[in-house]
Order: C-alpha cells, then sequence, then structure tokens
C-alpha cells in the first residue's frame, strides 16, 4: 500500500508539468516595488555572541540554518554576493547567492570534534535558481522551508525545519502553490524531489538524503482556504563502519528503493521494513483571509514508520497543532503565533499488525543503521525541541531526548522602525521511551529580537538579541548577540 502512495504522489507531480501561474517569489526578503531591471547586490555581516552557561541559549542558536555556533562566546565575519529573482513580467527568471562566513568560537563540553575547533570557514549560502515558466530548478546549499506556516515565529517543522546547516542538493519542482489548469484558480498544487548529499559523516560515510513532496489547496481568492501537505524524506546509501557498503551504496537501485520506501538492502532492519531512514510529515492547513489580515489554523503530523495519509497510523496524538495569525493594517504587531506540540505517544507501546504484536516505541531521529539520526552536523533538521546531539557530553551521536511537550508562542511586529521579534517556549522531556524516563527536564527559553536600519549611519543595520534559559535541560542562562551588517548594490542590467 505505501509503495502505491508513494508510487501515486510521484506520478501526479509530473503530471503537474501542466501548470502555469505568475511568479512572484522573494527568498531573500527584499522590496522589489522600485527595482525595474536585474541587480546584483553586496552584504557584510558581523556578529559577536556572548552567554553564561556551557552554551548559547536556546533561541540564540536554534532555527537559524547552523549559522549561530552553540558556543557560550563566539563571532562571525560574514561576506555576500547576492542576485535575487525579481522579474515577474518574464517567463523565466533566476537568481544565485554566495555567501562564506568565518567564525571564531569557544569549545563546548562534548568530544565531538567540530566543536573543539576555535576557527572554521563555511559556505552558509552557494546556489543557483531558475524559474521557467513555473517550474522551478535549485542547484547548491540553500536553505528551504517547505510548510505554510510563518517561518520566523514557529518553532520548527518536524521534517526540515531550518535548524541545521542547508545541505547540497540539486531540486526540482513547482515551490509555491500554482492553479490548476481548468479549475478558475481554486484548486493549486505544488510539489517537488530533491536529492542531498550529508556530508557531515558523523557515522556513515557518503550517504544521501532523499526528499518529495506535494501539496494541494482549494480555495484560490475565496475567503476560506484548505491545504494539504505530504512529506516523504530518507537517508539512504553511504558506506557503514559495521555493515560496509549499503546495498552496494550510492547505487540506483538504492535510490529507487528509498524513493518507494521499499524493502531491501543488506540489513535485516532494512530487509523487513524499508531501506533506508524514512521519515514522513502531513500538514493539513485551513485559512481565513481578508484584504490585510489572514488566520491560519494548522496541524503537522510526524511518523517514523507509517506512510498512511491523515495520520491514520499509530501516532495519532503526535505533532504540531498551530494558529497563526498576520495583519498589515497596523504595524506595532504584524504576526503572532502559538503551537503546542507533542512526541510522548510515539506509536504507543507496541503495535499489533495482523494479529501479531510489534514493538513500537519509535525514539524519533533515531535510526538502528543510520546511527546519527535525523541531524546534520550534529543538529537536529527537524524541531529543535527534539533535543540535538550537540547537547551530549557523554560522547554519543543518538538522540537521547525525543519525547516532548511544547507550548511556543511568538509575536514580530515594527515600532518606529525597529522592528522585533519576541519568542517565549516551554518544553517537559521525558527522554527516549516511557520506561527509564532518564532525561525528564523542562525548559523555558525566550528571545527578544530588535533590528533597525539607520541610513544616516552608513545605512547600516543593527540588531541586538537577548534569550535566556530557565530550567533543568540547561541551566539558568542568559546571552546576547549584537549584529551589525550592510547592503548594497552593486550593478544593475
Amino acid at each position: 500500500m505505501k509503495n502505491r502512495v508513494i508510487f501515486s504522489i510521484s506520478l501526479l507531480l509530473m503530471c503537474s508539468a501542466t501548470l502555469a501561474q505568475d511568479w512572484n517569489w522573494w527568498p531573500l526578503g527584499l522590496s522589489h516595488e522600485t527595482i525595474k531591471g536585474d541587480t546584483m547586490y553586496y552584504s557584510t555581516e558581523i556578529l559577536g555572541v556572548a552567554s553564561s552557561g556551557n552554551h548559547a541559549p536556546f533561541w540564540l542558536q536554534s532555527n537559524r540554518n547552523g549559522n549561530i555556533a552553540a558556543s557560550p562566546y563566539s563571532g562571525n565575519i560574514s561576506l555576500g554576493l547576492y542576485k535575487p529573482a525579481q522579474q515577474d513580467h518574464r517567463w523565466y527568471d533566476y537568481d544565485f547567492a554566495i555567501q562564506l562566513t568565518g567564525r571564531a568560537q569557544s569549545n563546548l563540553p562534548t568530544t565531538f570534534e567540530p566543536f573543539q575547533r576555535n576557527f572554521t570557514g563555511y559556505f552558509n549560502l552557494l546556489y543557483a535558481h531558475l524559474r521557467l515558466y513555473f517550474i522551478d530548478i535549485t542547484a547548491g546549499i540553500k536553505p528551504q522551508v517547505y510548510e505554510s506556516i510563518d517561518s520566523t515565529l514557529t518553532s520548527g517543522s518536524m521534517i526540515l525545519s531550518g535548524n541545521s546547516q542547508p545541505l547540497p542538493r540539486i531540486s526540482i519542482g513547482i515551490d509555491r502553490y500554482t492553479p490548476f489548469p481548468g479549475t478558475y484558480g481554486y484548486l493549486e498544487l505544488k510539489g517537488g524531489i530533491t536529492h542531498a548529499w550529508m556530508t557531515d559523516n558523523v557515522y556513515i560515510q557518503n550517504y544521501n538524503l532523499h526528499h518529495k513532496y506535494i501539496g494541494l489547496r482549494l480555495g484560490g481568492k475565496l475567503p476560506i482556504n484548505l491545504s494539504y501537505e505530504f512529506h516523504h524524506a530518507a537517508q539512504w546509501g553511504g558506506t557503514s563502519p559495521t555493515h560496509g557498503d549499503l546495498t552496494g551504496g550510492n547505487t540506483w537501485q538504492s535510490f529507487i528503493n528509498a524513493f518507494l520506501a521499499k524493502s531491501g538492502g543488506n540489513t535485516t532492519n532494512e530487509q523487513l521494513n524499508a531501506q533506508g531512514n524514512h521519515v514522513v510529515s502531513q500538514q493539513l492547513a485551513l485559512t481565513a483571509k481578508g484584504k490585510d489580515w489572514k488566520v491560519t489554523a494548522y496541524w503537522q503530523n510526524f511518523s517514523e514508520d507509517n506512510l498512511a495519509f491523515l495520520g491514520v497510523g499509530h501516532n495519532l496524538p503526535d505533532g504540531i497543532f498551530g494558529i497563526s495569525a498576520q495583519q498589515t493594517r497596523w504595524p506595532f504587531i504584524q504576526g503572532i503565533t502559538y503551537e503546542y506540540m507533542n512526541s510522548t505517544d510515539q506509536s504507543g507501546p507496541w503495535h499489533d499488525r495482523d494479529g501479531l504484536c510489534y514493538g513500537a516505541n519509535d525514539m524519533y531521529y533515531r535510526n538502528l543503521i543510520y546511527q546519527n539520526g535525523w541531524n546534520y552536523f550534529y543538529r537536529s533538521m527537524g524541531t529543535p525541541f527534539i533535543s540535538s546531539p550537540l547537547y551530549n557530553t557523554n560522547g554519543t551521536i543518538y538522540t537521547l531526548n525525543s519525547r516532548a511537550r511544547l507550548h511556543h508562542l511568538g509575536i514580530r511586529g515594527d515600532i518606529y522602525g525597529f522592528k522585533y521579534r519576541i519568542l517565549c517556549s516551554y518544553v517537559q522531556n521525558f527522554g527516549n521511551d516511557n520506561t527509564s524516563k532518564q532525561l525528564l527536564s523542562s525548559n523555558v527559553a525566550t528571545l527578544l529580537e530588535v533590528n533597525k536600519h539607520v541610513e544616516k549611519a552608513w545605512g547600516l543595520d543593527f540588531g541586538i538579541s537577548i534569550a535566556s534559559d530557565f530550567g533543568s535541560q540547561f541551566g539558568n542562562q542568559i546571552g546576547a548577540m549584537f549584529t551589525i551588517k550592510k547592503q548594497g548594490i552593486i550593478t544593475k542590467w
């Protein structure tokens, strides 16, 4: 059944190549009201972090594409060059970005080698994107957020959140909802497929990430819209220190098995289940909108062992339940988001399949073969509230705390040119299973972030972020981050 579901999704994505739309995509958040042609920009940024405790406070470093060190003291210098997409009227458009960052950081209380380096350099942006009519082709290192929620205020998607560094990838698809022909805009579709390389080599060497998704939205310009998104992702291939090449390593057959979630491989676990480490996320969203406002209620489910639609599986109680309100009439409060996340059920204590009982206890973000789990460079690729291995002090690369309950609130706005963001989160952690509860802990994480553009100060952007943690998970700590940014035009054509 699950193979037929995945095949049907893939077929629908290919059929969607007959779609067309008016394009309006701004990945870098630039205003295009006064831009008449293609423009190339430069950007420079200096930031510094200082905090008490063993780590930088949670919200200083989480959901920032791995660009802020987890260390209590760190500093970045970034240089960038970018050309945004800005020609909505053309049948094609393109954008690219290159951003190189140098980082200095203090050590963390962990044995992981990357966190013992005091100096490092990396590309946090290195990509090119081409739009042909409605088809998007992207290659390189670029953050990507899929779910239709407020990415500035959410606690983070359970499948791909922007918490870790972006992976080098190639993707093709329809990135934005596009009217389906013959439906007068009342039915819209998006979807795509991605092949990415996981280059951290923490446990498995030279392995890959497969991701495909599809989204359907009903309503169009009506005041009420209903949408559904389905995401399937899998870590596959590579070389294991225990099992050697996993089904011949990075072969075409391995890709097909991962794409269709087929069993196979050279291990008992992959032969009984599916080859690779598979995860599924689904989201239902109901949106009411007016001229200058919209309110969205959404439910996002997550599964590690079941590809069924609409949570018809073993872990229905788990997921993110949220409501987001946005408006543009009054600047003081432009967006509010509240979310409740639960990951404590994890398919319950057992599965009943064909009259036989199987152990459940999914332990999200962990896998028997891919022992580093759903993490990249020791950071969770999904919600940061399932604790990343970078916090482990015992040398293990496992996710040690996957059962959590979260209440999260986010607010953003603009007060006389001071753009602010407030995040406040309360999480309870219950370890990895319901019997040991060896990692019972809690934390209150807060963030106040303010940014101001000062034209008289050479057009610089200044930012300050103050964050704190209180509780037994990280201890009581407070920290601050200061940023100075300069952006400008290199050339127009």
